[in-house]
């Protein structure tokens, strides 16, 4: 389906030329409406129920609007559509300066033939579909690492903690900000619950041995107010696209209570409920030993 581009130029000839080069186009994917004024422009961006703008092509300099004013009234009205500056040399440093403030590119009018103009614009709004994608599923991610009852973190490949989410905060006592860069024994204190020793950094065991692992039975977190845990983990290599080691992530979560319940229904077995007494159960297993 043709992409909608929206051309602001006030001069006839240069507007025919664009729209020739797009129309014209081998791949027939963009039509173009074509407006002379910048607060035509605006108004187009902000209409509703109107058929969504792709891209806008824009000269800066306009009979309303001048120089980089125009940019940010263009942007402004809707930030989330690309915009290419189209540019004469002598106006070219107010295209850079457009671009710096967050237009995807500019071309001089030397540039404007059925080669240039139409690759631009393609890759300019395939780059922004990619970026608007790419947010949509970090959010998504971001939405389901901060609601799952687990605690989550992250670190790089030197063992720096990348990422808590609130019950990780909660559990430890480190704020995201405080956490962000420290390394992660220095944020996790896990000890042996048996022993008390310290337990061996599960993120180094899986970035060095790129598998996942799980911590020993017994462990316990410290929060960094003296508090603890009993705790349950697994942790997992990160990888990027050629399958490179890149990090790590553990998600664990709080077994106190349910150590707590284990045990007193291991003690409910093998004793009277009323007075406490060793039962029968319990006399039998003595009698054997």
């Amino acid at each position: 389906m043709p992409q909608i581009v929206l051309l602001i130029h006030d001069d006839a000839a240069k507007a025919n030329r664009v729209k020739n080069s797009l129309l014209n186009a081998v791949d027939g994917l963009f039509t173009v409406e074509w407006v002379e004024r910048c607060a035509d422009g605006v108004r187009r961006l902000h209409k509703n129920g109107g058929k969504r703008i792709a891209a806008v092509l824009v000269n800066l300099f306009l009979p309303d609007c001048d120089g980089i004013q125009t940019f940010d009234r263009l942007f402004l009205a809707s930030p989330e559509v690309p915009i290419l500056v189209l540019s004469t040399s002598a106006c070219e440093g107010s295209a850079k300066l457009a671009v710096q403030r967050g237009a995807q590119d500019y071309l001089l009018d030397g540039d404007l033939d059925g080669y240039l103009l139409p690759k631009a614009v393609r890759n300019m709004i395939e780059r922004t579909s990619n970026v608007e994608a790419l947010f949509r599923e970090k959010e998504r991610a971001q939405v389901t690492l901060n609601s799952i009852g687990d605690a989550v973190v992250s670190t790089d490949l030197a063992g720096n903690v990348t990422f808590l989410n609130p019950i990780a905060r909660d559990m430890t006592g480190w704020s995201a900000d405080e956490a962000f860069g420290r390394p992660f024994e220095e944020v996790f204190q896990i000890l042996h619950i048996s022993s008390g020793n310290r337990v061996a950094n599960p993120m180094t065991l899986v970035i060095q041995e790129n598998r996942p692992t799980k911590l020993a039975a017994d462990c316990k977190l410290i929060r960094i107010d003296g508090t603890e845990f009993a705790i349950e983990d697994s942790a997992a290599p990160i990888h990027d696209r050629r399958g490179s080691v890149t990090g790590a992530v553990m998600v664990f979560h709080d077994v106190t209570q349910a150590q707590a319940v284990s045990k007193k229904m291991s003690h409910l077995a093998l004793h009277d409920y009323l007075t406490d007494l060793p039962n029968r159960i319990l006399l039998n297993d003595r009698l054997t030993h």
